[in-house]
């Protein structure tokens, strides 16, 4: 299975931001992550539906639409509306999961669950077989150019022996948070198939030498 790079715009320069999906689109990425958040279940306030729908007139690379936020159930629509291919929203943000994971693919998007580090992967276990996506928090979210939380990769190889035993090799695992040529290795060989990198592509000059380095770090 290719491994995917997804450049998160929360770290790029949002007064030229449709010239940066395009820089980070020709240099080689394969989807863009946009982080939403609430700031109520995470301490920070990004974007919204509108920026969505803008961002998708602008590619047509894949969304990866990171939902932050409280009752992500009520959003759903709207983001799905807006442009969104794949939505992901927070185990811990929702007591409606299955209920939730099953509206978002119900509108024809692909559906992921994401944990914080300090969320066991059993939380999510009852639901594996419903979600196309696991993205497993590297960092404590809510703000970008946070350092990397190792112990997150026992947690990505807990999850892919479950996923291989139950032989659900359709489910992907993302990792979000601290992404750099240093670790991106060990997320890899841990079991990682997308990885979100915010600050270690729009932070750089040059967003081709960036993901070359990511992929041949990979």
């Amino acid at each position: 299975m290719k491994k995917l790079l997804a450049p998160s715009i929360l770290a790029s320069d949002f007064a030229h931001l449709a010239d940066e999906i395009a820089a980070v689109a020709n240099a080689g990425a394969d989807w863009i992550h946009v982080d939403v958040m609430d700031g109520v279940f995470v301490p920070n306030i990004t974007i919204g539906v509108p920026v969505v729908k803008s961002v998708k007139k602008v590619t047509d690379l894949p969304l990866d639409v990171h939902l932050m936020i409280t009752e992500p159930e009520r959003y759903i629509e709207a983001f799905s509306d807006a442009g969104a291919n794949i939505i992901t929203i927070h185990a811990e943000a929702t007591p409606h999961l299955d209920r939730t994971i099953m509206q978002i693919k119900s509108m024809g998007k692909r559906a992921g669950v994401a944990v914080n580090p300090g969320t066991p992967i059993a939380l999510i276990d009852d639901i594996l077989e419903i979600v196309d996506m696991v993205l497993i928090m590297s960092v404590n979210p809510g703000y970008g150019g946070q350092k990397f939380i190792p112990y997150t990769l026992k947690k990505v190889k807990t999850l892919k022996g479950i996923l291989q035993k139950r032989e659900l090799d359709h489910v992907l695992i993302e990792i979000d948070g601290g992404i750099t040529a240093k670790n991106i290795y060990d997320a890899a060989e841990a079991g990682v198939d997308v990885f979100v990198a915010g600050s270690s592509i729009f932070g750089m000059d040059d967003y081709g030498i960036a993901i070359s380095k990511l992929r041949k770090s990979i």
